[in-house]
């Protein structure tokens, strides 16, 4: 098999339209679920109306996004009118606790100590945030039943904001983390 693979200068938003491309092909290819990181909600909109647009509409979509919290207390950075775009786009909106963002931070920052998931999250990182980002957002989705574990799944996240990060993962609960793969990284960072 060949594929071409994308390596961005830096992270960022500046590459999200190239990611809902690659993401646009992978469709036609043949995938047919997505998962996309979105903070606002502007990427996961910008991605399913890229899909509508150009007649895209038979693939299942799930836009995950921070937790209620996540920024500052009794808050979620999802805006309304992204929330209701995605609905009005028939897109599934998984919002949930990361799973590398949890209890254990509060730990570690209390107590000073390293816990497997932050070593989990710390060694993901090393091929880049947006890989880290994937891994989890697609055992995100299997654990809130948007997805079926053991399929192949296009993911979408990045640094920051906006995408700059495409994988193929095989999906798999966060409880049987050691059978997620990471198929195919088709786009990320060099930084």
């Amino acid at each position: 098999m060949d594929r071409v693979v994308h390596y961005f200068e830096k992270g960022g938003e500046e590459n999200t339209i190239k990611c809902l491309e690659i993401g646009y092909f992978l469709a036609i290819e043949g995938y047919r679920d997505f998962v996309i990181a979105t903070t606002t909600g502007d990427t996961a909109v910008k991605f399913a109306s890229h899909f509508k647009d150009r007649g895209l509409i038979d693939v299942n979509i799930i836009a995950v996004t921070h937790s209620y919290g996540y920024k500052e207390p009794n808050t979620i950075e999802l805006t309304e009118d992204n929330r209701n775009n995605l609905i009005n786009l028939g897109v599934k909106i998984l919002t949930a606790t990361m799973l590398t963002h949890s209890l254990e931070t509060a730990l570690s920052a209390q107590f000073y100590g390293i816990y497997p998931t932050t070593l989990i999250a710390q060694t993901l990182r090393r091929l880049g945030q947006g890989v880290k980002v994937c891994c989890e957002i697609v055992m995100m989705a299997v654990d809130a039943g948007l997805i079926e574990e053991g399929k192949e799944v296009v993911a979408l996240a990045g640094t920051g904001y906006g995408a700059d990060t495409v994988c193929i993962i095989k999906s798999a609960a966060s409880k049987r983390f050691l059978n997620l793969k990471v198929l195919e990284i088709l786009a990320k960072p060099r930084e």
